[in-house]
């Protein structure tokens, strides 16, 4: 007898693929809101119902329903914006959304703030942009990211195809999106053919399913968090192929040693050839064994430890026909952006900008008593720029490909709008990365985003004192466990307990393959940075040479996992 399916399995299955009532939810003028069971919905369509939780007490006093709004994630493989999208978007955030665009850590944009009247021209105008937000949120495979390196870039246009083959592959078939948000229209499609989930299923994936590509030497998308990572392999120019990795994975929650964060297991090399083959035999293997019960323990991560790792390849092996190759030899230097002017090997620059939590807005940045006018300022390069645009997993963006003819104007509209390449921060600032948080997720427990600007002068205060004004460090920082910045990679994060307090953790690399450790629970700030000041004091007396901050934790302290 088969077991009943879970309350939002059964709420996938009967959705007609992805429909339910979102349609007559959005057209109830009673309510800002949708139904939690479409809100659940919606998230394949990319988008998730918030409300402003500064409001909340307020509102209820006065009786009023919650200041309901929705986020609007971009599916955007490996983060590039042609100039014409740039201005498409800019314009969106400032019709329809609050506090401009921003860049998350996921290589693509989120527009917050949108009220449900604008929620289905905002997702047709980002389609007429010739983009998308399909399964940009839900259970599916989401945004593919992949590493931006200009200095590569003789190999990196066939690495950025490989991001835009694989999102297109594993790109849901239902009808339901063009139906809701486009009127039924799209060029491609065949209405005489039936509609189905070949690949997902009804019920789709138990939990989101992440891929990322990184190119040694710099591992800037953090490979070993994806559900499969994939490392390209390039000799003499060539792109070989890739080291498989599969099982990461960031969230877990306070107090509950049953989930964690992982890293990724490289298991073995595939050919370009064997590349779809091999990620969509993970996806099917987990599709059908995943946990559908408990979605905490629904993701890759918690199938491959159940499992086994071993028996987890052996079956990945056998569908997808092939035996895996050995992991081939590869190094990694960094998981950080890089700044400034970079030329490619085709004679283009390439400038990377410093974004401080990925926000692109026009607002006082009172911490350096400036003034940066960034949505007005990228919206003035936009305006001139011939090439890309390249958003980067660490909330930074990449002006790419810039003729030498080009560079004095843009030079000028940085320093006219107050835009930073980062290069005059201190190296903690530079490497630093939040989560949204409050007022608009609602699963922060402390601040994070709204937090970092205030953090960040009193912790550079403490390197200026131990003269590591400009030694590279990871900081992090997560308004709850469920790791969207992932923390838990970070040299130094704190991950958010209560309005606060933090807990604070210590201790990965600068390569981004070792896990960080609780090293001190539910802390306010005195305590973080009295804990901070003593710790980094003995790490600039007592490093070894060319020692991280995260590697001189893991050999002097101890932590708990």
């Amino acid at each position: 007898m088969t077991a009943p399916l879970s309350p939002l399995e059964q709420l996938k299955a009967d959705s007609r693929l992805l429909r339910g009532t979102i349609q007559e939810g959005l057209a109830d003028p009673l309510t800002g809101a949708i139904s939690e069971d479409d809100n659940k919905l919606l998230k394949f369509h990319g988008s998730y119902q918030q409300d402003d939780r500064d409001l909340r007490d307020e509102r209820r006093k006065q009786k009023l329903e919650p200041a309901y709004s929705f986020m609007i994630r971009a599916r955007l493989a490996g983060g590039v914006v042609s100039p014409a999208q740039w201005l498409a978007f800019d314009d969106l955030a400032r019709q329809y959304a609050g506090r401009g665009l921003r860049i998350t850590t996921r290589q693509t944009f989120q527009w917050h703030g949108v009220i449900k009247r604008n929620l289905k021209p905002t997702l047709r105008a980002i389609n007429d942009a010739l983009a998308t937000t399909i399964a940009a949120c839900g259970d599916v495979n989401r945004q593919v990211v992949c590493s931006v390196n200009p200095w590569l870039s003789n190999t990196h246009a066939e690495i950025a195809q490989w991001a835009q083959k694989l999102s297109d592959y594993f790109l849901p078939k239902t009808r339901a999106y063009h139906e809701i948000w486009l009127d039924g229209e799209k060029v491609e499609f065949n209405a005489a053919e039936p509609e189905a989930e070949p690949l997902y299923g009804p019920t789709y994936l138990p939990r989101k399913f992440k891929i990322g590509i990184a190119v040694p030497p710099f591992n800037d998308v953090d490979v070993f968090a994806q559900d499969v990572g994939l490392i390209a392999i390039v000799n003499n120019g060539k792109l070989e192929g890739f080291n498989l990795s599969i099982g990461g994975g960031m969230g877990a929650s306070h107090g509950d040693a049953t989930t964690y964060p992982r890293v990724g297991s490289v298991v073995g090399f595939v050919t370009p050839e064997q590349v779809i083959a091999a990620v969509e035999s993970v996806m099917i293997l987990q599709r059908d064994l995943g946990n559908r019960d408990e979605r905490r323990y629904a993701r890759l991560k918690y199938t491959i430890d159940r499992i086994g790792l071993t028996a987890f390849v052996e079956k990945l092996q056998a569908l997808a026909g092939f035996t895996l190759a050995p992991a081939r030899e590869f190094t990694f230097q960094s998981n950080h952006d890089h700044y400034g002017w970079f030329k490619g090997d085709n004679d283009l620059w390439h400038l990377g900008l410093h974004v401080e939590s990925g926000r692109l807005w026009d607002a006082d940045t009172q911490a350096q008593n400036t003034q940066r006018l960034w949505q007005t300022g990228l919206r003035e390069i936009a305006k001139i720029h011939t090439g890309e645009f390249l958003l980067t997993c660490n909330q930074n963006v990449v002006i790419a490909n810039v003729k030498n003819a080009d560079r004095k104007r843009i030079n000028a509209l940085i320093k006219k709008h107050g835009l930073n390449t980062g290069e005059t921060f201190s190296a903690l600032r530079q490497h630093s990365i939040a989560c949204v948080a409050l007022p608009t997720c609602g699963l922060a427990m402390a601040e994070s985003e709204r937090y970092l600007p205030e953090l960040l002068p009193k912790m550079e205060a403490l390197l200026d004192k131990h003269g590591l004004r400009n030694t590279p460090i990871t900081l992090r920082l997560s308004g709850c466990p469920n790791g969207c910045s992932r923390p838990y990679l970070a040299e130094i994060a704190l991950v958010g307990r209560a309005p606060g307090r933090y807990d604070l953790r210590l201790g990965a690399n600068a390569q981004g393959s070792r896990l960080n450790r609780i090293y001190a629970e539910n802390i306010d700030e005195p305590q973080i940075l009295a804990t901070l000041d003593e710790l980094l004091g003995r790490y600039a007396a007592e490093r070894a040479s060319n020692e991280g901050f995260g590697d001189f934790i893991a050999r002097t302290q101890e932590v708990t996992a």
